[in-house]
């Protein structure tokens, strides 16, 4: 475990640090080649991800071996190379921070000019540590587990290549809520409610509210809102008709689903671990990232 931030330390806080980045990105390789040089110049010791390692030609470490290994993983690229690393860690419990070379980079807290000093001053003890929760999913087919994964941003039920409407039925802790034709149902966590769920009219939870948002995909009734509910609350979805149909887990895990398929999620045991910069502050960041106030002078 690392040290706790603002503890006196010999060394850098966090010694044994992962490198990960975007791949089949051309800037990423030496960005990542100069982390490496800026660690080892600090007395850490680096491991590169194995995928991340053969686009620079040189030995890697698979996600399966850093638990215990590595106190800090640096992820170089946007959202979407973040997402996937913290699925691969979160059980590890590894820590992870950001390098944005990305697109818009809400979860890549560091921008990449000034990726030495902000992993610097993370290394001299300056930083803060935020648990974002994530959610534990599973498909139950014939009284059967079809498939079990988990989401740091959100669960999809939506259509499939079919292009047709779906028909479900939403439970919450084993209540009946209702049965709802529409393409789907996003279900977000706070991370997530500024992905895809945003772009469906979903709500804003600040990472702090535990909460999760229900947010219906153009439903065929007006009536079907985006609802925000506890994050201790067991979520069932049947599929109770489809041509086609399909469940996404952060745009990484994908299941076709049939008829009478049921999904449950509900809040895991664990959670990513964040790990900010000095200056972090959530609003700041979607104020930057939403461009809020744009074009609006600043008043004194």
């Amino acid at each position: 475990m690392p040290p706790s931030p603002g503890k006196a330390s010999a060394g850098p806080h966090f010694r044994r640090v992962a490198l990960i980045g975007k791949l089949g990105t051309p800037e990423i390789p030496a960005s990542l080649r100069e982390l490496e040089a800026f660690l080892k110049s600090r007395g850490c010791d680096t491991f590169i991800e194995k995928d991340s390692a053969a686009e620079l030609d040189v030995r890697g470490t698979e996600y399966s071996a850093m638990g215990g290994k590595v106190d800090l993983a640096v992820v170089v690229g946007g959202d979407g190379t973040m997402l996937a690393a913290a699925r691969n860690l979160v059980r590890a419990h590894v820590p992870v921070v950001g390098v944005n070379q990305g697109r818009v980079g809400f979860m890549t807290d560091i921008g990449h000019r000034d990726m030495q000093s902000g992993i610097g001053a993370i290394l001299d003890g300056h930083y803060s540590i935020e648990e974002r929760a994530l959610l534990d999913g599973e498909i139950v087919r014939g009284g059967a587990s079809a498939l079990r994964t988990l989401a740091l941003n959100e669960a999809v039920v939506g259509k499939g290549s079919q292009g047709r409407l779906i028909e479900f039925e939403l439970w919450l802790d084993g209540e009946y809520i209702y049965r709802l034709r529409a393409d789907g149902m996003i279900v977000a966590t706070p991370t997530g409610s500024t992905a895809y769920a945003l772009s469906a009219q979903g709500p804003i939870l600040h990472p702090a509210v535990p909460a999760l948002a229900l947010v219906p995909l153009n439903p065929h009734t007006l009536s079907a809102r985006p609802v925000s509910i506890s994050d201790r609350t067991k979520i069932e979805i049947v599929l109770k008709h489809a041509l086609d149909a399909r469940a996404h887990f952060d745009g990484l895990a994908l299941f076709d689903m049939q008829e009478g398929d049921r999904l449950t999620l509900q809040r895991s045991a664990d959670a990513v671990r964040f790990v900010h910069p000095p200056g972090y502050k959530y609003f700041a960041t979607l104020r930057e990232k939403l461009r809020w106030s744009e074009g609006l002078v600043k008043e004194k």
